[in-house]
């Protein structure tokens, strides 16, 4: 053999083994979870379901020869600490997408970085604002406050209940909320009676509930997510308040029934089907998911999966499905993402476009209640 075969064939290896390296490149997202703090309800099951899905994803070989590789931290819920967390992942961890965070006042201050940088990110969080306007690099899984809205008032529109008082926490998901809840009010034909507000650290809401009280409301609709809607609802009771309450999507799990106990009992909430994935239909085209997401959780963690976890289930997919689709870099992950058309995931059906980021329609909500300490489907 002379001199230039073996020189080819030197070159033909390096190429081989270079081209197998470059295949089982890891790609990098990131995900900013609240896994401790006042928001960990909703960061620890985020952080736990992405960490799943990751690994049942590499266990099964990756995505199109690569493995996934998630860069975790925790934010603790605090805004300027996810923003610096942020700019960790994108320019020391080098992640192509970023997943969470988990409340929507720390994604309003993480959009800046994210679309500065042009990297993907995938909010856990639920604020309208977040995606409308549209925003180039920002997408999210978490169902709109404006649908969740808009499944109350039609419920109360068909009941005739027309009266309504508003209590809603001070915050950037309480504030989104009762941004809503007016805008959208004179559509239902819904009278807003009393509106007040409470802090996200208070412990005590019956000076507002006794205000409420007194305004022969036909219903309260309180929008906050934990602990402060168990202790309304605890409150009211203690007050003997018979009104109906309704909560918002952001005590969608058992953990808001833990911590109200029997004052929980027929409290009405918009929620993702998660929480009531084995009352579906076997031809709800969700169901399938839904189902192997929960057992997933309940496999890995001793406890059911819940809508917040669902919000990670969906972000890291629709990441999987645009790396299946070629994309690995920032650019063409989120150019991918925004073709995403009728993809079920948790949180319901996603159709992404240039228009619409937030991706999900009003089918993304049933109403629920409780009932012998447990979620069920309102009929």
């Amino acid at each position: 053999m002379n001199c230039r075969v073996i020189s080819y064939l030197f070159v033909a290896v390096t190429i081989m083994f270079s081209t197998t390296a470059l295949a089982a490149a890891p790609i990098k997202i990131g995900g900013l979870f609240a896994v401790t703090g006042p928001a960990a309800f909703l960061g620890e099951p985020e952080r736990n379901t992405a960490n799943m899905v990751v690994d049942e994803i590499n266990k099964a070989g990756g995505v199109k020869g690569h493995k996934l590789e998630l860069v975790v931290y925790d934010t603790a819920g605090d805004a300027t600490k996810a923003v610096q967390l942020t700019t960790k992942l994108i320019k020391d961890d080098k992640v192509v997408a970023i997943i969470g965070p988990s409340t929507t006042g720390e994604t309003m201050a993480v959009i800046p970085v994210a679309e500065k940088l042009q990297v993907p990110l995938i909010s856990c969080s639920a604020g309208s604002k977040i995606t409308d306007p549209v925003k180039k690099w920002i997408f999210k899984t978490a169902q709109n406050d404006s649908l969740a809205v808009g499944r109350i008032y039609e419920y109360l529109q068909k009941s005739k209940q027309t009266n309504v008082a508003i209590l809603s926490v001070s915050d950037g998901f309480g504030a989104s909320g009762r941004e809503q809840l007016k805008a959208q009010a004179a559509k239902y034909g819904i009278k807003i009676v009393s509106d007040d507000t409470y802090g996200p650290k208070d412990t005590d809401m019956t000076v507002q509930l006794t205000k409420i009280r007194g305004s022969h409301v036909q219903a309260i609709i309180c929008w906050g997510t934990n602990p402060g809607p168990a202790v309304i609802a605890k409150n009211a009771r203690q007050l003997d308040i018979k009104t109906p309450i309704f909560m918002s999507h952001g005590v969608s799990s058992k953990k808001f029934i833990e911590l109200a106990g029997e004052a929980a009992e027929g409290i009405k909430i918009p929620s993702g089907k998660v929480v009531v994935a084995d009352q579906l239909s076997n031809s709800d085209h969700q169901k399938k998911s839904l189902m192997s997401f929960v057992k997933d959780y309940q496999k890995h963690y001793k406890t059911e999966g819940d809508h917040f976890g669902g919000h990670a289930w969906d972000a890291v997919m629709l990441i999987k499905n645009a790396v299946e689709k070629g994309a690995d870099s920032p650019q063409s992950i989120r150019d991918n993402l925004e073709k995403t058309r009728g993809f079920a995931g948790i949180g319901g059906t996603f159709n992404y476009s240039p228009q619409d980021h937030a991706g999900l329609g009003k089918d993304a909500f049933v109403l629920v209640e409780v009932k012998n300490k447990d979620w069920v489907v309102v009929k």
